[in-house]
C-alpha cells in the first residue's frame, strides 16, 4: 500500500495511458472497418489493426508532440521567465545557476545522487539528463511517426493505384507536416495557457497552482 501511495500519480497516468490506447485501438478498428465495409473490402481483425502502420502513426504523432512540448519547456525555462507564474523561476534567477545553488560537486549533500557529486562528463550529463531524455524520446517518436506514416501513405497510394514514394519524399510531403504541425500548435498553446493562467487563477491544494491567497505577481510559488 505504501508503494501505491508513494507512486499514485505515476501509476494513475500509466493506467490512463493503457486505457486510452485500448480505447483508441477499438474505436480506430471500428472506424476502419466501417470504411472497408463501404468499399466492400474484407474486415480487419484487432491484432492486425494494432500492428498496422495506420495505428502506429496515430500513436507516434501524439507521443512526439507531447515530448516536444516537455523538451522545449524544460530547456526554455532555464533562461526565460514569466512573472507571476508557478511554471517559472523568479525574475533574476535566469540561467543554469551556480554549483552551490544546484547542490552539485563539492556542494552535494549526503543524500544527493552519486552522479550529482561527480564532476566531468558524468556530472555534466546528469545535470542535463531530463532534457536529454525528453529530446531523445521526441526524436525517436518523430522518426517512428515518419516511418509508420510513410508505410500508411504508401498503402493508401497503392490502393488508389498510385506509385509508392520514397521515405525522403514522404518527409517533405504535406501529410507528414500536417500530422506534425496540427499537434505542435495545440501543445504550444497548452503550455502558454498554463503559464499565463497560473498567474491569476488558483486550484486549491494543487502544486501547479499558487496558494489561493498568494498575490498575482508571486513567481515560482507552489500551493
Amino acid at each position: 500500500m505504501r508503494f501505491l501511495r508513494d507512486n499514485a500519480l505515476t501509476l494513475l497516468f500509466l493506467l490512463l495511458t493503457v486505457l486510452a490506447l485500448a480505447g483508441q485501438a477499438f474505436s480506430g478498428l471500428a472506424d476502419q472497418n466501417e470504411e472497408q465495409a463501404a468499399r466492400g473490402a474484407p474486415q480487419t481483425t484487432l491484432p492486425d489493426y494494432v500492428t498496422s502502420s495506420s495505428f502506429a502513426v496515430d500513436v507516434a504523432e501524439n507521443w512526439q508532440s507531447e515530448y516536444l512540448q516537455f523538451f522545449l519547456f524544460i530547456l526554455v525555462t532555464v533562461w526565460l521567465v514569466q512573472r507571476g507564474s508557478t511554471q517559472s523561476k523568479p525574475p533574476g534567477k535566469e540561467g543554469a545557476e551556480s554549483d552551490e545553488e544546484q547542490n552539485v560537486g563539492e556542494h552535494a549533500g549526503p543524500d544527493s545522487p552519486p552522479w550529482a557529486r561527480a564532476g566531468g562528463l558524468r556530472g555534466a550529463l546528469y545535470s542535463r539528463s531530463l532534457g536529454l531524455v525528453m529530446g531523445v524520446v521526441f526524436l525517436w517518436s518523430w522518426l517512428a511517426q515518419s516511418v509508420a506514416g510513410w508505410a500508411a501513405d504508401n498503402d493508401r497510394r497503392l490502393g488508389d493505384l498510385q506509385d509508392p514514394q520514397s521515405w525522403g519524399d514522404y518527409l517533405l510531403s504535406p501529410d507528414f507536416w500536417n500530422r506534425s504541425l496540427q499537434n505542435w500548435q495545440s501543445e504550444f498553446l497548452a503550455v502558454a495557457s498554463i503559464v499565463a493562467l497560473s498567474i491569476y487563477l488558483r486550484q486549491r491544494g494543487s502544486p501547479e497552482s499558487k496558494p489561493v491567497g498568494s498575490p498575482h505577481d508571486a513567481t515560482g510559488v507552489e500551493g
